[in-house]
């Protein structure tokens, strides 16, 4: 079941615009470099697809040596199509790894019903990837965030959380075992989107909490598509602000130390 490639001139331009942006934020934040082993956190939705994809092109020609496994979770949702990414990373020649793991249960038990059911879900999944990550020799864990995700998590955490946060294309994880990175960083979701069109990737739809309403994210997501409509370019100008911090012109003292702060002598008139 291997991917249909468009041969537009369109297409190849967005191939090249994606490859050109991913190879950016490789290189900007150092995220793979020689002898990695690359776990690619394959999904089945769009980005993960797209992150794949792109990343088996840059690895054909990179200046460096690296290794790619694409690994899945196996949820147990019910009617979860177990073939699918099985037969597409087989047909593609790609090693994979297909994780069980009843986490559907778990959130289905855990979680009142109506409420949001991500955060516990986000939990047990990237457990379980870890724990694949720690005992196959992975050095890198690339996820299919992108540009949109971490521009709507920065005004989650503004909104919800109190904190100026976001997503960063490059994190050490909490017990300091492994270094995620998040190489569709400066792609939009649009241009994935194209991309995963174009590609015809065999998508899975999310069972267990992709369709869920009034999520917070979905409000936020709401919210940002309206800016962009209203005011073209937004998402990317609310990105570009998230590299270009100035800890002096905020306020979290842990940030920067305002309490040093005196007149230059030099400055003040005798």
């Amino acid at each position: 079941m291997s991917a249909v490639l468009s041969p537009s001139n369109n297409f190849k331009r967005l191939q090249a615009r994606l490859r050109g942006l991913v190879g950016k934020a490789i290189e900007d934040f150092g995220m793979i470099g020689e002898g990695d082993r690359v776990m690619v956190c394959l999904s089945g939705g769009k980005d993960s697809y797209t992150l794949l994809d792109i990343l088996l092109s840059l690895q054909r020609s990179a200046p460096v040596r690296f290794e790619l496994i694409a690994v899945n979770l196996d949820q147990k949702q019910p009617g979860f199509p177990e073939h699918v990414l099985p037969d597409y990373l087989t047909a593609l020649g790609v090693p994979f790894h297909i994780i069980e793991q009843d986490t559907y249960s778990v959130v289905k038990r855990v979680i009142p019903e109506g409420k949001t059911m991500c955060g516990l879900c986000s939990r047990l999944r990237r457990g379980a990837l870890y724990r694949y990550a720690a005992e196959n020799g992975i050095t890198k864990v690339a996820l299919g965030h992108h540009r949109d995700d971490i521009v709507e998590t920065l005004f989650l955490n503004m909104f919800f959380g109190g904190k100026l946060k976001a997503m960063p294309p490059k994190l050490r994880s909490e017990d300091g075992r492994h270094i995620v990175i998040r190489p569709l960083a400066y792609v939009s979701e649009r241009d994935i989107a194209r991309y995963a069109r174009a590609r015809d990737f065999p998508l899975i739809p999310c069972t267990l909490c992709g369709s869920q309403e009034n999520m917070q994210r979905a409000e936020i997501k709401k919210m940002l598509r309206e800016w962009e409509q209203q005011y073209p370019g937004r998402i990317e100008t609310l990105f570009s602000s998230i590299c270009n911090v100035v800890p002096s012109h905020l306020a979290d003292p842990n940030a920067f130390d305002f309490a040093a702060l005196v007149q230059d002598p030099n400055k003040v008139d005798g």
